[in-house]
């Protein structure tokens, strides 16, 4: 017996772990949400997101499509073009991406006012 109950299962190594892993990068919430209305060019991303340069876009949207949340289909076209769009899979996300969305536009305020209340945060061991 691991001790574990069902809401800690993201604490040992596992599926779950590796799950939380992706989705807790920095631009993985992003770029999901950006494909989350139909495909889209790579150019098309960088002026949604801001702030994101294009070599860490293409790293984010490997990653994305080798784990399965997304697909990227390249057209037989000149000049070349190139969509992504997100697998049935990484649809799966949108809901989740949306709440935490929520959440932070009601506590985005309460969160920064904790930050200036206590200037010096209490580092916390790995």
């Amino acid at each position: 017996m691991s001790g574990f109950g069902p809401g800690e299962s993201f604490l040992a190594d596992c599926p779950a772990r590796l799950a939380v892993e992706l989705i807790a990068d920095k631009w993985t919430v992003v770029v999901l949400y950006g494909l989350s209305r139909g495909p889209v060019r790579h150019g098309q991303l960088i002026e949604m997101i801001g702030g994101i340069s294009r070599k860490m876009l293409t790293q984010t949207l490997r990653r994305l499509e080798a784990h399965g949340l997304i697909r990227r289909h390249a057209y037989a076209e000149v000049p070349p073009r190139v969509e992504y769009e997100l697998t049935p899979l990484g649809e799966t996300l949108i809901d989740p991406i949306h709440m935490l969305t929520e959440w932070a536009r009601a506590n985005g305020d309460a969160v920064l006012d904790a930050l200036d209340a206590d200037p010096e945060p209490v580092a916390h061991g790995d």
